[in-house]
């Protein structure tokens, strides 16, 4: 058996106090507390938002193995219309494929992306209908003994089909079938008749949770060993038409509504003896399906309550970072400017409220005045590093532009189009970009290091906009407070914008930081009039997954660095000087119990 000196080249060392800097997986034993501890990175258990679907709709049917390969088909788009679209995803699209042969809403669904099988479901009137997926093409098989809609499908393999409870109109269904390849056969009924309940497993075990008795919604939860059910544990929060994935020792339940019609967000884990409370959906809804493992879910349409195509991952285990105090600029303001490309351990934040001109620079542990802008402005934007930075825009509104050579600031072209609450981008002070804004909106220019030159728009106009990047490569996102597009996100690639995937929170007035338009962060920021948030999110590419708040939540503060090595200063309200470090990922120490 190796030893520990053997992995990480050292022995067991004594401290009187932990180390400062301890490296992952590195064991230290505290001598004045007269204990063993070990470094371990921090990780998140989470939903992020993925794809959406091609065809929004709820009441759907999915089946899959995991959040890379799903299979959804059916439901209604919207009502009351039902659908026969079915897609197939492969972790970062949906295609659309050949369709059921009936198309019909509230039906079940199990088994892989190659090989599903539908069953149930309502057209109008409650069907009995059982079709068949080889990867292709759908085939009829054999219907039904109890025709109903509403019911809970399990996640098993499709010739391990489990269909329980449901609407049968008129009243809740209590019947159970198995699917056998060939056949339905009528098993155990469960213990408590429930419509919309979630179900997780095969014929052979599962777990059955929640539902409606019509009224009331229930939190009953019920164990199948292939033969009999046993009532086990309830579910914390009692909800109907949720979605499910996972097995009868390892489920996942998620969303659903009250008998009200109240949205959940809530997530549970069944750990095989209790329901755990997990990381809310970013988007309460019901009527959705899911698919998936205890691990690796997918949560795909519903009703939220209009008619969705949202699309989101369950993942678990995913590496997070942290935010930690630095120290605190010399003047307290908001609506400041800073370089944008810089790290958590050199920033420079320049202007802000009221109408400041004050430029002070960050060494990773204080700031330091130097000399000012030439005009006083907040509002503005920046780019490029604490040795060579740029500020453009401002409050007037005013196209002003200055150029920082670690200095001082020299007076130089302005923008095309003079514009506060704007955002920008760049690695330098000779290449820059400005987009978004108020009164300009969609306008984006482009800096050369002597003069700006107007670039192909936003496709949203826009102000109080973050932005990460460089003249290239940049992201943008968020919108002035409040508005329908609050939460849209776009991509440059040096040429264009592109319209992504959306914020999970909706917000202006952020902190930015990102070194291109694959990795960037959003941190604070304004949800509503006068409603602040500390949340921060994570772009990796393709979506964004939510990471740790910062500690004070604030609005029209600024920020740079990168999504992994950030810088978060100023800000309001109240007015503050509070200075927050990024560091991605982060560790945690861990004591060492014999318990």
């Amino acid at each position: 058996m190796a030893e520990y000196k053997g992995i990480h080249g050292t022995k067991v060392q004594d401290y009187s106090t932990d180390p400062s800097d301890p490296i992952q997986g590195q064991v230290w034993y505290n001598e004045t507390a007269n204990t063993l501890k070990y470094e371990y990175e921090s990780t998140i258990d989470s939903w992020v938002t993925g794809n959406s679907l091609n065809t929004a709709r709820y009441g759907l049917g999915a089946a899959g193995a995991n959040n890379t390969a799903a299979l959804v088909f059916g439901g209604r788009a919207p009502a009351p219309s039902v659908t026969n679209v079915t897609e197939s995803y492969n972790g970062s699209s949906w295609t659309e494929v050949n369709d059921l042969n009936t198309a019909r809403a509230y039906l079940g669904g199990q088994g892989t992306q190659t090989s599903a099988l539908a069953f149930a479901g309502e057209i109008p009137g409650m069907q009995t209908i059982t079709e068949l997926w080889n990867g292709s093409n759908w085939t009829e098989v054999n219907d039904m003994n109890t025709a109903r809609a509403t019911l809970g499908s399990g996640s098993g393999t499709a010739p391990t089909s489990l269909a329980v409870g449901g609407w049968k109109a008129p009243g809740v269904a209590v019947e159970v079938e198995s699917w056998n390849g060939t056949n339905w056969t009528e098993v155990a009924d469960m213990n408590t008749a429930r419509n919309g309940p979630m179900l997780s497993g095969d014929n052979t075990a599962a777990i059955a949770a929640g539902g409606s008795t019509e009224p009331p919604t229930v939190a009953n939860a019920e164990l199948w060993n292939g033969s009999s059910w046993t009532e086990v544990n309830n579910i914390n929060t009692a909800r109907y038409n949720a979605a499910a994935a996972g097995n009868s020792t390892a489920a996942l339940i998620y969303g659903g509504s009250n008998q009200a019609g109240t949205l959940d967000a809530e997530t549970e884990l069944w750990n095989g003896t209790n329901w755990v409370e997990q990381n809310d959906l970013n988007t309460a809804r019901y009527y959705m399906d899911g698919n998936g493992t205890s691990t690796s879910a997918l949560c795909s349409g519903g009703g939220v309550p209009g008619v969705s195509a949202a699309v989101e991952e369950w993942n678990t285990g995913t590496p997070i970072g942290a935010w930690v105090t630095g120290g605190s600029l010399n003047t307290a303001r908001s609506q400041l400017m800073g370089a944008r490309y810089q790290t958590n351990s050199a920033g420079l934040a320049f202007g802000g409220s009221l109408t400041l001109a004050v430029t002070e620079l960050y060494n990773g542990t204080n700031w330091t005045e130097v000399n000012d802008l030439n005009t006083g402005r907040r509002d503005g934007a920046g780019a490029g590093i604490s040795t060579g930075a740029l500020c453009f825009g401002g409050n007037g509104p005013t196209g002003a532009t200055e150029t920082w050579n670690g200095t001082n600031w020299t007076e130089v072209n302005d923008l095309n189009t003079a514009r506060r609450s704007l955002a920008g981008a760049g690695a330098t002070n000779t290449a820059s970009l400005a987009f978004g804004g108020e009164p300009a909106g969609a306008v984006t220019e482009l800096w050369n290091g002597t003069n700006w030159t107007e670039l192909n728009d936003m496709n949203t106009a826009r102000a109080r906009v973050g932005g990460a990047g460089t003249s290239t490569s940049a992201l943008t996102w968020g919108n002035n407070v409040p508005s329908g597009s609050a939460d849209a996100t776009e991509l440059w690639n040096g040429t264009n914008w592109t319209e992504v995937n959306n914020l999970n929170t909706g917000r202006g007035y952020t902190a930015s930081a990102g070194a291109d338009n694959t990795a960037a962060l959003a941190s604070g920021g304004e949800v509503s009039p006068g409603s602040t948030t500390a949340a921060t999110e994570l772009w990796n590419g393709t979506n964004w997954s939510e990471e740790a708040d910062l500690n004070t939540a604030r609005r029209e503060l600024a920020g740079g660095g990168s999504s992994s090595s950030a810088l978060d200063f100023g800000g309001t309200p109240p007015v503050t000087a509070a200075t927050e470090a990024w560091t991605k990922p982060s560790y945690t120490t861990k004591t060492i119990t014999t318990d």
